[in-house]
């Protein structure tokens, strides 16, 4: 008892940091859940074939609510890209789409390389902003749909809400930090709803899930989640309209080395 107990206390504190993290920097907060449910799912005795997928099943569904509480207070500051929105809207449920289904067969190592690869490129550029070539202001037109699917794939297969990508590809285009995390919450909203359904669709009728299994989404381990980053991810957009451009970047940069750090020693212990 005293276990499930623990579990629950530690599945909410990570919740409430996910919906922070949500609305701060425009990213779904599967960059934290994903390694938690991971050892939960260990506890559970989950098959290894079954572990990541229901990992990043999972993620998804709870980054569905968070990323619509954040990109519902965006909305209201008046910052989000919605003309860039609408271009991706196809493109990046597209590469959902295509993510999901080959989740379940890519290696995980392969993605956390590319994921690590990514983040230390958007900090390095956060960080020097002086000493890293600028692109046009605007995402050029045939650009549009292959950033789209390679946000929505890539996103999909890790678990994350795509915020991380999108903010990347809008300051590397000269969009303000604030644009950037505003228009990258509804990217998340574009990734997580399609991505959690095709990842229930992709594990219907795999058995070995814990109970309370929707395919590859652990509807047990959302309803602990999902309380606390409800509210936070309001908390956390609120703070990125308060700080200024400068501390912001510094304080995603910052996020974006911790996480990769993380990624790099999960991949020396496999």
């Amino acid at each position: 008892m005293t276990q499930f107990v623990v579990l629950a206390i530690g599945l909410l504190a990570a919740g409430a940091l996910v919906g922070f993290l949500a609305g701060m920097f425009g990213v779904g907060g599967g960059t934290v859940v994903v390694p938690i449910l991971y050892e939960v799912f260990v506890w559970f005795s989950v098959p290894d074939d079954l572990r990541m997928p229901l990992c990043a099943g999972t993620s998804l569904a709870l980054i569905v609510p968070t990323s619509i509480a954040s990109f519902t207070t965006h909305r209201k500051a008046a910052s989000i890209d919605f003309a860039l929105l609408r271009q991706w809207i196809l493109p990046v449920i597209a590469g959902v789409l295509v993510g999901t289904l080959l989740a379940r067969y890519a290696p995980a190592a392969l993605f956390k390389a590319v994921f690590i690869v990514i983040a230390l490129a958007t900090a390095a550029r956060l960080i020097f902003p002086n000493l890293l070539p600028k692109l046009n202001y605007d995402v050029p037109k045939p650009f549009v749909a292959p950033y789209g699917l390679i946000i929505g794939a890539s996103a999909s297969l890790i678990g994350i809400g795509g915020g991380l990508l999108s903010n990347m590809v809008m300051t590397m285009h000269g969009r303000a930090i604030h644009q950037a995390v505003a228009t990258s919450s509804g990217v998340g909203v574009m990734v997580s709803l399609p991505g959690a359904l095709g990842y229930m669709a992709s594990g219907w009728d795999k058995t070995g899930l814990p109970p309370y299994s929707l395919g590859f989404v652990s509807i047990a381990a959302v309803l602990l989640l999902m309380p606390a980053s409800l509210i936070t991810a309001r908390i956390g957009a609120r703070v990125a309209h308060s700080v200024s451009k400068h501390r912001l970047e510094f304080a995603f940069a910052v996020y974006l080395i911790l996480v990769s750090v993380q990624f790099s020693a999960s991949l020396v212990v496999a």
